[in-house]
């Protein structure tokens, strides 16, 4: 009989932070290690008993990890303005726009971080201080409005990049039924009702405001739920991930398909072909590229998730601005995601054909991890950049105040349906209402898609009653994660204690990971889902698991 598999270290472990999965590196804890001092370290954390120094230096020391990332990507930034005040000085001095945007970017970084020491989500600071940007007169950048919205552009393709890879297809043979019910009902409610009342209270078209799940907000708090072992039985991590997947990719695309319809200025059958055409362009281009990214470069070439990680952004990119190109915007955000989804499942296929350790040699180098890098950068650039779009002296209070309301009635129709949706699965009602709950808190997709509306009619010089339609949808996208994010966060993380089971270490079902997307590929190609745990096992998993009698 095979021992029984320690996942100690994987649980453990350094833990990388991603916009929509979860990974783990290995390390050992069980070792002591000592300071160059001479003092020991237990679990990289100071022992507090025997050092007598300061205690800052202990928190700075216990956070280190979380901290030494943002705080790498502004020294970045400065870096590269190192460089260009040595190359034209006269484009890197102060007052200049270009300047101006890089400041507005480091200072976003740098408040994030320090939001997160309130237990606060980090994107609620970056929006904070672009907010606060604008209103002191700092975020005039005239004669860069291309490049602002091409920087938002990119922020979004990076999650609908992302939301396709982190899908997985054989996660949902289990758990289909509930994740569409999930992900449909709520949805179709939420957006039912704020229709509704955007038409009566602001005269907004139809349909016109679409809010999806924010990934960020989740994914930190699974990753907190993950440290204290909680949720890991009944499959609640991998509902609650593919959930939210599902919902931004729906929501993203029925804004486009929307935006599409308002802004064209064809007659009203070609308005109404919009959205077909729009879906297929999107499922045939996004499917070509996909297949296209299976087979070149080969999985042998030696840069090959380098050239990957080139082609798959480059592809997304087409994807958005060509269909703008074209007249049908709704198909680029359904390419992207297309193209990421069919370009996953092939490589995780290739995977399969690797040695554990060419696995363990690769896992940082992927394309998912490279995206989730990129990502580091243009987090703070998709929030400041809707933050600096709210001026305080030009802010409607009508628009405000209806515009809260919007987002409270719409977040509790929401919730409602999405507690309904979870009826018929074998989880307890505490566990029900937590993954309802996880569907409240709104931030990555509303700062990336809110500018998305102002950015087209300022290009397309639409009139005023669709300017001013434009940018009552960016303000509610604020309202949404001002009033969302961290009242989801706080929620998410007081009540998990209470209404989710927690798994002791010991007896720990050894597969019980969160996230059946992000698993091994040895575990995520071709098998079934454990009944324990819902995650993907291969066959050889399914025999050894079988021999520990779990």
């Amino acid at each position: 009989m095979l021992p029984a598999a320690n996942n100690n270290n994987e649980l453990n472990g350094p833990i990388t932070l991603t916009p929509i999965s979860l990974t783990t590196t290995n390390a050992d804890n069980s070792l002591t290690r000592c300071e160059s001092d001479g003092r020991p370290r237990e679990n990289g954390k100071y022992d507090d008993h025997q050092y007598k120094g300061p205690k800052i230096w202990i928190y700075l020391v216990g956070n280190w990890a979380r901290m030494s990332e943002p705080l790498a990507i502004v020294f970045i930034f400065l870096s590269l303005w190192t460089i260009g005040y040595i190359l034209m000085p006269t484009y890197a001095l102060p007052h200049t726009v270009i300047m101006r945007i890089l400041f507005l970017f480091i200072g976003a970084q740098t408040i994030g971080v320090l939001f997160t020491f309130i237990q606060l989500p980090d994107m609620l600071g970056m929006l904070f201080f672009g907010v606060l940007y604008a209103n002191l007169g700092w975020a005039n950048f005239i004669d860069y409005e291309k490049f602002e919205a091409f920087l938002r552009e990119m922020a979004l393709i990076n999650i609908m990049l992302l939301a396709g890879l982190g899908l997985n297809a054989n996660a949902f043979k289990k758990l289909w039924f509930m994740i569409l019910r999930l992900t449909l009902i709520p949805t179709v409610a939420e957006v039912a009702i704020i229709a509704i009342l955007g038409r009566l209270l602001l005269s907004m078209p139809w349909l016109l405001i679409i809010t999806a799940v924010s990934p960020n907000v989740v994914v930190t708090v699974m990753l907190k739920l993950k440290e204290e072992r909680l949720g890991l039985n009944g499959g609640i991590h991998t509902l609650i991930y593919a959930m939210t997947a599902c919902n931004d990719i729906l929501a993203i695309f029925l804004f486009g398909v929307m935006i599409g319809i308002i802004f064209s200025k064809g007659n009203l059958s070609e308005q109404l072909l919009q959205g077909p055409i729009g879906i297929g362009i999107g499922l045939v281009y996004g499917y070509l590229f996909g297949l296209m990214l299976q087979f070149v470069p080969s999985r042998n070439a030696t840069y090959a998730n380098g050239l990957r990680f080139v082609l798959t952004v480059l592809g997304g990119t087409i994807s958005v601005m060509g269909s703008k190109a074209v007249g049908y915007t709704s198909a680029g955000a359904l390419g992207c995601v297309t193209l990421a989804f069919v370009a996953g499942i092939g490589w995780r296929r290739q995977q399969l054909k690797l040695t554990a350790e060419e696995r363990h040699a690769n896992e940082n180098s992927t394309v998912a991890k490279r995206l989730d890098l990129l990502w580091k950068f243009l987090k703070p650039v998709s929030f400041a950049l809707i933050g600096k779009e709210i001026n305080f002296t030009v802010l409607n209070a009508k628009v405000v105040s209806y515009g809260a309301l919007l987002v409270l009635l719409g977040s509790l129709f929401r919730l409602v349906f999405a507690y309904v949706s979870t009826y018929g699965g074998h989880l307890t009602k505490k566990e029900r209402a937590y993954i309802t709950i996880s569907g409240f808190p709104k931030a990555t997709v509303q700062a990336a898609l809110g500018p998305v509306a102002l950015d087209l009619a300022r290009s397309l010089n639409a009139s005023a009653d669709k300017l001013l339609l434009a940018s009552n949808i960016l303000i509610i996208s604020v309202l949404a994660i001002i009033f969302t994010a961290p009242l989801g966060a706080i929620l998410m993380l007081r009540l998990a204690p209470r209404w989710l089971n927690h798994t002791p270490l010991e007896g720990s079902h050894p597969y019980a990971f969160d996230n059946a997307a992000q698993c091994s590929v040895e575990d995520n190609i071709a098998g079934t889902v454990c009944d324990q745990c819902h995650r993907i096992e291969s066959i050889s998993s399914q025999k050894r698991r079988n021999s520990l009698n779990v």
